[in-house]
């Protein structure tokens, strides 16, 4: 039995009905939905997380894809856990390059929000720390909804170490975006920046308030006090 194999009958033992039947609704997988057409075994994320764990050791590139070019949902998002022990694993010696294209020649099939909100800061965002971020632009300006959730949650982790340049620039380039999956997570950024940078980011949401959308600023001012969220609702 090959290691694909072994990882697809741990989730297939993992399965619950329920969840099958339940994540489809979820991630919106019907006619014309974000998710069109995607599969699920119906396996919790805690159980996705410890099928992986149990094979770090035997994982390989060959692997990875295998996984991340499966039809079902579970699979991408473990091909995904995995790329990001390696990716980790591989940046300790300074030899990570290889994960990050990998990652970059497979981005059409981190392809919901949960496989993007959990590879973009991680592999991206640390890969890029230190590096001209020109790509990023060039996500956001793609007409894919992931490649473009993707450019923002890759600045997660840019925030975290208190720069928020380019969280600001892609938010204002992104501001119109029609999708609801953009304006939560252009929001959730920004509130994380704020965290950082109150006056700033205050600042821009000031500036750029009449064209925001409205799930949009509530995110992004969800953690302020009472009075000053009001504040912002009313100009709105």
């Amino acid at each position: 039995m090959t290691t694909y194999e072994e990882i697809h009958q741990a989730l297939v033992f993992h399965s619950l009905p329920e969840k099958a039947a339940f994540f489809p609704r979820f991630f919106k997988t019907g006619k014309g939905e974000y998710g069109e057409g995607d599969v699920f075994l119906g396996v919790t994320v805690p159980n996705q997380r410890l099928i992986a764990k149990q094979f770090y050791a035997s994982t390989d590139e060959h692997l990875i894809i295998q996984l991340l070019d499966s039809k079902y949902h579970e699979e991408r998002l473990i091909g995904l856990f995995l790329l990001n022990h390696k990716f980790l694993t591989a940046r300790k010696q300074h030899a990570e390059k290889q994960w990050v294209d990998l990652y970059l020649e497979k981005i059409e099939r981190v392809n919901n929000w949960d496989l993007v909100d959990s590879s973009a800061h991680i592999i991206l965002g640390q890969w890029l720390e230190d590096k001209d971020r020109s790509l990023l632009y060039k996500l956001a300006a793609e007409k894919n909804l992931w490649k473009n959730r993707i450019a923002i949650l890759s600045t997660m982790h840019f925030i975290k170490k208190g720069d928020i340049v380019d969280i600001l620039k892609l938010s204002a380039l992104l501001l119109t975006h029609q999708h609801d999956l953009m304006h939560k997570a252009i929001g959730w950024m920004l509130r994380e920046a704020w965290k950082k940078e109150p006056a700033i980011i205050e600042n821009f949401i000031r500036k750029h308030i009449q064209n925001m959308p409205r799930t949009m600023l509530r995110y992004s001012i969800e953690k302020m006090e009472e009075g000053k969220r009001k504040e912002f609702l009313a100009l709105k």
